[in-house]
């Protein structure tokens, strides 16, 4: 019977110590969710922070007055748009580069491409 007695202290003893590991161990997992949650929520508010900033930067008359201010800009003249006719014709030969080879426009022999065969019966 002792031996019975020793060996039910032993298992609850044992079973209380497997009993308190998981308990520190949810606890230490608990503040680290916190904390998780903590950075979540603060980077959150750092996204929606940059977010209207940048709303901010980009509106229309924000981009517009700066544009005034630091580009040379004028307003367009109709005698500025012209039909496509009245462009100049394209020059007939372009220079190559100095010193540059002519374009290869094949390296495949033209007498191998494009004979039809005869099919044999």
């Amino acid at each position: 019977m002792r031996f019975i007695n020793f060996f039910v202290i032993a298992a609850l003893v044992i079973a209380a110590a497997f009993v308190y590991e998981i308990k520190f161990e949810t606890t230490l997992q608990a503040e680290r969710l916190a904390k998780l949650r903590g950075e979540i929520r603060r980077e959150r508010d750092a996204i929606a922070v940059l977010r209207a900033e940048w709303a901010k930067l980009d509106s229309p008359a924000r981009i517009q007055s700066l544009a005034r201010r630091h580009l040379p800009l004028q307003p367009i003249v109709a005698t500025q748009i012209d039909n496509l006719d009245q462009l100049p014709e394209r020059p007939a030969q372009i220079a190559a580069p100095a010193g540059s080879e002519p374009m290869i426009e094949s390296e495949i022999p033209t007498s191998a491409v494009g004979k039809p065969t005869k099919a044999r019966r």
